[in-house]
């Protein structure tokens, strides 16, 4: 019988390493860092044409249906950033040291064990909000024709969420074997049959009937179906470090992924939280207002993805160092990646200070619903390069195993944004500025937390 007590992992000597769990261990940490985000920027390339073009082509059906969208994409994107950054950062980090540790078979049934939480947190998730979506987006201050786009794009969308928790938790296990090109491509891919499905669906050409909002859902479920297709293929062929196949489900492979999954998993719940309750602040200045802000707040989700891109090989570096018993080097990757998360904000703060209009101009051709969007950006982008920080520093944490300390620095985000959000509506009568000002406090009380947390956590310490 296998010894599955923590005394069997035993530290490897360098030659039970693989070359790629090498060249991580012992290569120079920013230019390696670097080379494993490249792959990724493609990925977040697809993720931006994923975020921004579904808002393109909705917007084409008008007002009503981008604000139904705009409410049911973030808790959409909750699903995509709990199974990606969250549940998936715990699949990735447990992989990583158990390769860092020189143990690719317990790596492989990690693996199996992150498919097995894909199809019940997938398919969880999704009863939930089939059951319960109606109710959140009227509870919202949806009504009317923006209700009905809400309700028929939510049902397309977490009816099919399962693909969603499939391919982003398979793609964390090949990240954690320090393989980012097979996880871009699979993404890259799925987003091509998106872009190609989207505006065949939503507006019809020939023989193909116009779907509307639910053409836009089906198009969504495609893409991530393809890509967890593509990661199946390779797992199960055994091209990688590992080979997916079936084992018996044992207690602490389920503890590895969800001892960091279930703590970085509420870290995510908390920033779409936060997401979800500015949207309905925006929601009560009006559906010019909401329009206006769902267009807006795009830019803000598309930080999201380049940080995940130098994210992800973050966690998979921490990880792999920490399982390596390397923590000199641990250190040093975790603030060379909340540098590069600085200059990732910084390049989003540009275009939010520098050309709002343009921004809002993809979106809209309404000149109100442009204004409201440029006047929140104007405030907003502020706070980019703060969250860039933060964000950089989240990713580290969860490469150690350590994601409930950053729960605190979620908490007082969330927390600002509760109570700000609630003074300019009920109190100071305010609009989207005054909302977009909320959300740099925000973002600052966030970035302060979190450096507070990685000042006392030992791994980070100088």
């Amino acid at each position: 019988m296998a010894d599955d007590s923590p005394s069997s992992l035993r530290a490897p000597q360098p030659t039970e390493l693989s070359p790629r769990t090498r060249r991580i261990l012992e290569g120079p940490v920013a230019p390696t860092l670097l080379r494993l985000a490249l792959p990724n920027l493609g990925e977040a390339a697809a993720r931006i044409a994923f975020v921004s073009f579904d808002a393109v082509f909705v917007g084409w059906l008008g007002t009503d249906a981008l604000a139904g969208v705009s409410l049911a994409f973030p808790i959409f994107l909750l699903m995509q950033m709990t199974s990606a950054s969250g549940v998936g950062a715990g699949v990735n980090g447990s992989i990583a040291r158990a390769m860092g540790a020189g143990h690719p078979d317990e790596a492989a049934a990690i693996a199996f064990h992150a498919i097995l939480l894909a199809l019940l947190f997938g398919g969880g998730f999704g009863l939930l909000m089939l059951a319960c979506g109606p109710w959140l987006y009227a509870a919202m201050g949806a009504s009317g024709g923006g209700l009905a786009a809400a309700v028929t794009y939510s049902a397309i969308v977490f009816g099919g969420v399962v693909a969603v928790w499939l391919m982003n938790l398979m793609a964390n296990v090949v990240r954690g074997t320090g393989n980012m090109l097979v996880p871009a491509s699979a993404i890259i891919a799925g987003e091509a049959v998106h872009l190609a499905l989207s505006p065949l669906l939503i507006l019809g050409l020939g023989p193909v009937p116009s779907l509307g909002v639910a053409g836009a859902g089906i198009a969504v479920v495609a893409s991530y179906a393809t890509g967890a297709l593509v990661l199946a293929g390779h797992l199960l062929a055994g091209r990688g470090e590992i080979r997916l196949q079936p084992c018996r489900p044992r207690a602490r492979h389920f503890a590895a992924i969800l001892g960091v999954g279930v703590p970085a998993g509420l870290n995510v719940v908390q920033a779409q939280a936060t997401m979800i309750l500015a949207t309905g602040f925006a929601a009560a200045f009006g559906t010019t207002a909401l329009a206006g802000y769902g267009a807006a707040a795009r830019l803000d989700l598309l930080q999201i993805p380049l940080t995940f891109a130098m994210g992800s090989a973050v966690i998979a570096m921490v990880a792999t160092a920490i399982g390596a018993g390397r923590h000199d080097r641990a250190r040093r990757i975790a603030w060379t990646g909340a540098g590069i998360g600085f200059a990732i904000g910084l390049v989003f703060a540009a275009v939010a200070l520098g050309a709002p209009g343009t921004w809002m101009g993809f979106f809209s051709t309404d000149t109100a619903t442009v204004a409201e969007g440029a006047a929140y950006l104007q405030r907003a982008g502020l706070a980019y390069p703060v969250l860039g920080i933060g964000f950089g520093l989240f990713f580290s944490l969860l490469g150690l195993g350590r994601a409930t300390a950053s729960f605190f620095a979620g908490t007082a985000r969330l927390a600002v944004i509760a109570a700000g959000g609630w003074t300019v509506v009920h109190w100071l009568a305010g609009g989207l500025p005054m909302l977009a000002t909320v959300a740099v406090a925000a973002a600052l009380a966030f970035t302060a937390a979190m450096l507070v947390v990685a000042a006392t956590t030992r791994e980070l310490r100088g």
